[in-house]
């Protein structure tokens, strides 16, 4: 499992000691990474985000809960939060390179711990609920620590998921869950009325017909003598943090009230952010890799992202990485193959002149699969190349002059870098067959793999080639684009029928 992202809520906001213990206890956990951490003295309530693969996720929540089980007392706990546990809420999201469902199984082997370790009762939600009216945490919680108190043990509605059917004394109860993002989103309002709160929270969550996926709440800051809407966006894709914003100071200015500041919570996705600011600026057909950032990030670390994560994208609605990285990538791995082959054949006194025959193909190798490596961003970025330029301006024709002529060296570029895949897979391709020839007999299934990886990469790189030519308009251009695809294609064809022939004479 990749990395997940562990966004525990406990119960106390006013003694910092405590909050560094469950902390200490989190971090406890090897590779477990603090992400943020925060307390509301108001809300008496810590919000702490860390992250870690999915195990070790699941370990570092369970000791923190333990730790805040053994420090937090429900019986004497007030603050504005609704709250029913010393944890009271311990959800995991998803992070690229991990699945929705691995994070419920994460909730659900967490759960059955606290429940039978600790003594904890434990309510699954969100994704996790194993009960459709337990997937909403604001039914999960409703009545909070004293009412769940007389309930659980008395109402079949209330028994919980794992653990005792009755609250820990001290602790209370846990939910547990997976969810998407979740963006905490507070606005503060020039009022210490928390009745003028409490009403625009009403308008605007979704529950009463207001925004969708939006969750709500007025609390009163009393220190700082104003009233706040306390929200949720449970999914900023559908509710933006700037259609919430808009949404509570129209309210507020209709009851004669300003908003002092608005304030997020915890983490929140980049893309939450740009895309409210869009949203804000009404930009017209502004696409987030205009951001000069992100452009780079994708394009110089596509080639560095761990295996899991790149799936994941590639899996993504986005279009890159596409076809082209995923053939540049499945190159490079055959490369690599190829090179294992010969370096399993050196320093063997049964092969020495296979060895020596096949050494002064290593560098070629090395440096393929590197060049292959490093075409996985180029072909992103190639992509992305063409997308900007479609983007270019049209009103004019000086303009359309300028946009078709953008336009036509993208797609250009585009089919260029597939074309160089094809060229490095069909002598990648080449070299396996060298290695199946000549290598180590124990490792013939390896330079097969190797060439039937160097042919699919071939073969895939070429059909990117074709789909960049076909919207080039010179004729002599995107011929010769076509007829070179072929030919590197037929090459690895090649090699690859004489490798699954060799190779398949010596395993019968």
């Amino acid at each position: 499992m990749g990395l997940v992202e562990c966004v525990p809520n406990f119960s106390e906001g006013r003694r910092p000691e405590v909050v560094e213990r469950i902390v200490s206890a989190i971090l406890s956990v090897p590779g477990v990474a603090l992400l943020d951490r925060e307390s509301d003295p108001n809300h008496n309530r810590a919000v702490v985000t860390f992250a870690g693969e999915g195990e070790a996720a699941r370990e570092a929540a369970f000791r923190g809960i333990a730790e805040a089980q053994k420090l937090i007392d429900l019986r004497h706990h007030k603050g504005e939060h609704p709250r029913m546990g010393a944890s009271d809420v311990v959800p995991f999201i998803p992070l690229p390179g991990s699945s929705m469902e691995e994070c419920v199984g994460l909730a659900r082997a967490l759960g059955k711990d606290v429940g039978e370790k600790l003594g904890i009762p434990v309510f699954l939600y969100e994704s996790a609920a194993t009960r459709p009216d337990r997937k909403n945490l604001a039914d999960v919680r409703k009545g909070e620590f004293e009412g769940l108190r007389e309930e659980i043990g008395k109402n079949a509605d209330k028994v919980p998921d794992f653990g005792p059917n009755r609250i820990h004394e001290s602790a209370g109860a846990t939910a547990i869950g997976a969810r998407f993002f979740l963006i905490a989103y507070n606005v503060n309002l020039r009022t210490p009325d928390v009745k003028v709160a409490k009403a625009i929270a009403k308008l605007v969550r979704e529950k009463e017909g207001g925004l969708p996926t939006v969750k709500a709440l007025g609390f009163e800051l009393a220190d700082r003598k104003l009233a706040q809407v306390s929200m949720n966006l449970c999914d900023y894709r559908v509710t933006s943090i700037w259609k919430a914003f808009d949404a509570v100071s129209r309210h507020a200015r209709e009851r004669g009230v300003e908003v002092e500041e608005s304030e997020v919570v915890g983490l929140v996705p980049a893309e939450a952010l740009s895309g409210s600011a869009i949203e804000a600026l009404k930009l017209a057909r502004f696409a987030p890799d205009q951001v000069i950032e992100a452009r780079i990030a994708r394009s110089r670390g596509l080639a560095d992202l761990p295996l899991g994560e790149f799936v994941s994208r590639l899996a993504s609605s986005d279009p890159t990485p596409g076809g082209g990285s995923a053939a540049a990538l499945a190159g490079a791995l055959a490369a690599a193959l190829a090179a294992m082959v010969v370096r399993l054949t050196q320093g063997k006194n049964k092969l020495v002149e296979q060895a020596a025959a096949l050494a002064p193909l290593l560098p070629e190798m090395d440096a393929l699969a590197r060049d292959l490596r490093g075409a996985i961003a180029r072909d992103a970025a190639a992509y992305d190349a063409v997308m900007a330029a479609f983007r270019l301006p049209k009103e004019t024709p000086d303009q359309q002059r300028a946009r078709s002529a953008a336009v036509q060296a993208a797609l250009r570029g585009a089919a260029a870098v597939p074309l160089e895949v094809a060229a490095s897979c069909a002598r990648v391709a080449e070299l396996a067959r060298l290695a199946a020839a000549k290598g180590n007999p124990s490792a013939l299934s390896d330079a097969a793999c190797a060439a039937a990886l160097a042919e699919a990469a071939c073969e895939a790189a070429g059909w990117n080639v074709l789909i960049n030519a076909k919207e080039i308009t010179d004729p002599a251009e995107a011929g010769r684009l076509r007829a070179e695809a072929e030919r590197h294609r037929a090459a690895a064809r090649a090699a690859a029928a004489a490798v699954r022939e060799t190779v398949g004479a010596a395993l019968r």
